[in-house]
């Protein structure tokens, strides 16, 4: 028999007027991926990213004159865990069924000679949009991969019309496997799963696991020890990813110097924009302490640095 979760129950009062406080924290709650079971009463998993968004609710609420209290719980009667996961991932699934629905819109328009920069634009959005909802499905919803795999398409058609030679064939060599890496990812291990989502395998599962977690049949481990990619020689895995999958696009190449300044912290490159990017992965690390988390808002980050690389002439 499983073991029992634990439960973080939020639960919160606010003064009757003004109106809007109502909606606000509402939607407070609806960003964090938070499930009613009451009224009033709202649940998460508990771990240390989700009592953290309580917490930052908790004195919202309180500046705006209501009372919150955060608890920890195992529910005995009533509601059991199964059907708790059920209520968060029935969330999720109406979540990535409206993704889904616009991606295969799109889908039909990435194929098509016009309006590439407009698919690109929205491609990138619905890439966030998914992020974010990554980021609150607790429970791997099964509408997940559906929306994976549309993006996938969508990634490679893009690619394919005008992407440099060396990243157009990188992403059909993976499609859909797991890759598993350590627990609290930092700068290689963030840059290098964007790496791994964007150009390598778009439907790509991310698993964190401990140090010692024992090795799983077909799963790929990058910047692990004795790892399928991790570092070799003096190159970070970041690196090494680019060069075992053929990725020579400039851009990428000037993220690869960056990135391995930042790991290796041997000056070896020195490009002007290390620092600004060190100190947008350090906010990240001390924001953000769950992993996918920080994969998803580092995503983010990557992809405004690779997008203005390939504009400004950089990458050179």
């Amino acid at each position: 028999m499983a073991e029992p979760l634990d439960w973080l129950l939020f639960l919160h009062s606010l003064p009757p007027k003004p109106d809007y406080l109502r909606v606000k924290v509402w939607r407070r709650l609806q960003a964090l991926g938070a499930v009613a079971v009451k009224n009033s009463a709202y649940v998460l998993p508990g771990n240390e990213r989700t009592r953290e968004d309580f917490q930052w609710l908790q004195k919202e609420i309180e500046g705006l004159g209501g009372e919150a209290s955060i608890c920890t719980a195992r529910f005995v009667d009533g509601l059991s865990d199964q059907q708790l996961r059920g209520l968060f991932n029935t969330a999720r699934n109406a979540d990535y069924a409206q993704l889904t629905e616009e991606l295969r819109e799109l889908r039909v328009s990435a194929t098509a000679p016009e309006n590439e920069d407009d698919c690109r634009t929205r491609a990138r959005k619905l890439r966030k949009r998914f992020d974010q909802i990554v980021a609150l499905d607790f429970f791997a919803a099964e509408g997940r991969d559906s929306a994976a795999a549309l993006l996938a398409e969508i990634n490679d058609a893009l690619s394919r019309r005008s992407a440099p030679d060396t990243v157009r064939n990188a992403g059909s060599q993976q499609h859909g496997r797991t890759w598993v890496t350590r627990q609290r990812v930092g700068v290689d291990r963030m840059a290098s799963a964007w790496l791994i989502r964007r150009f390598i395998d778009p439907a790509a599962k991310l698993l964190f696991v401990d140090r010692d977690a024992p090795v799983v049949s077909g799963q790929l481990r990058y910047d692990m020890d004795d790892g399928d990619y991790t570092h070799e020689g003096d190159r970070c895995t970041f690196e090494v990813l680019l060069d075992r999958f053929g990725l020579g696009d400039p851009a990428l190449q000037l993220m690869g110097r960056i990135i391995h300044d930042l790991d290796l912290k041997d000056g070896k490159f020195r490009e002007e924009e290390t620092p600004g990017v060190s100190i947008l992965l350090k906010g990240i690390e001390s924001v953000h302490a769950d992993d996918d988390a920080r994969i998803a808002v580092s995503s983010q980050c990557f992809d405004a640095i690779y997008s203005a690389s390939r504009r400004s002439g950089r990458s050179d």
